[in-house]
């Protein structure tokens, strides 16, 4: 680490109190002149450090987010999953736009025996992740709005041995992973009222909003007609932004600092999007191993992202072609399938398993 990156992580560590110049200098094994260069090339990066009447330093926003941090926290969480290559942007086009240009560049990740080539020994289990994004995108081609310091993109690469049959399940996978983790971070320090939901197929809810969605894209190869790999991009919304969601967004979308203010507004201010992505990118890299260890631990998955629903049981209307008014048709969701597919009965008792398409609930509030 440099002594920049080193200084930084000594003032996050301290979580708000003030660390003297006399102290950085011996942490670092530097001089105090090279401590006071770090910290204004810190500020410079846009981290706001206050200086102290003692010569101190404190970082009075703590929720930093560097590579560094992020690697030295999801290897510690994590250290099964240490060796995984991982790139870390402040500002990208879209995590999974590259993530697919890596795969595009690199050739084929496994050979014609299943096992990974040099590309996939470096590839496979990617983690690619963001501060903000310039043109990220949800399902269908729609905008995801990704603005700087309040979320955190995720996309990860997945090359599986023997391709991928079915991406609905590793959507279906991701979700659970994701609520797996949101438990685990805040569930810690128990501010929430209660458990993150999923909205069939691809988004997380957190008290009534939208804190995340989903989006996963197939790799295929023309030639033996397979999925080979995968990219699973995932955006969270952590923090609080007045002006990113405004209007009809502000009615869905929320955080998860809005959330834990509800229940404990300190707790709030103490969010690290560090620690929540960390745990995300290592939640989904292990459930995807973990659903394809055997067909009861896969069963084991389904049944959780069941149990997390909050569609089961409810009215829908279902768009089997999007925005399509006279393709709707009004549905009861009944259950999920094995490959993560939505059962409904139509209001002439037909029962019917969705794939794709759209669905909305069917009352006033509707969660989109």
């Amino acid at each position: 680490m440099t002594t920049k990156e080193k200084v930084l992580k000594l003032l996050v560590d301290a979580k708000g109190q003030a660390v003297s110049g006399e102290t950085l200098a011996a942490e670092c094994g530097v001089s105090r002149a090279a401590v006071w260069k770090a910290v204004n090339a810190l500020r410079e990066a846009g981290n706001s450090i206050e200086g102290t009447t003692n010569g101190g330093y404190v970082l009075s926003d703590n929720d930093v987010f560097t590579a560094e941090l992020f690697k030295e926290t999801f290897s510690s969480r994590f250290p099964e999953l240490s060796d995984c290559h991982i790139e870390c942007f402040k500002e990208i086009d879209s995590t999974n736009t590259y993530a697919k240009r890596i795969l595009a560049e690199c050739g084929n990740l496994r050979g014609p025996d299943g096992s990974l080539t040099e590309a996939g020994k470096k590839y496979h289990c990617s983690v690619i992740i963001a501060e903000s994004q310039t043109a990220g995108r949800g399902r269908l081609g729609r905008t995801f709005v990704s603005p700087e310091k309040t979320g955190i993109y995720i996309s990860v690469i997945y090359a599986p041995k023997g391709g991928i049959t079915n991406p609905a399940r590793l959507t279906a996978c991701a979700a659970v992973a994701i609520c797996r983790a949101i438990k685990k971070v805040f569930g810690d320090i128990s501010v929430l009222t209660a458990d993150p939901q999923i909205k069939w197929i691809n988004d997380i809810f957190v008290e009534g909003k939208k804190v995340c969605g989903i989006l996963a894209e197939g790799v295929a190869n023309f030639e033996s007609g397979m999925i080979e790999s995968a990219v699973v991009g995932m955006g969270i919304n952590i923090k609080k932004n007045k002006t990113a969601f405004e209007g009809e967004l502000a009615d869905v979308v929320g955080t998860l600092e809005d959330a834990v203010t509800q229940t404990s507004p300190e707790a709030a201010g103490s969010i690290s999007r560090t620690r929540v992505a960390a745990e995300i990118a290592g939640q989904v890299l292990k459930i995807f191993e973990e659903d394809a260890s055997s067909p009861e631990t896969h069963k084991a998955i389904i049944k959780e992202y069941k149990e997390a629903s909050f569609l089961l049981g409810r009215e829908l209307t279902v768009y089997p072609l999007i925005g399509d008014e006279k393709t709707a048709y009004k549905a009861t969701a009944t259950d999920i399938d094995d490959n993560a597919g939505l059962i409904v009965t139509l209001e002439d008792g037909t029962i019917k398993t969705l794939n794709s398409g759209e669905v909305t609930l069917k009352s006033s509030a509707v969660l989109k």
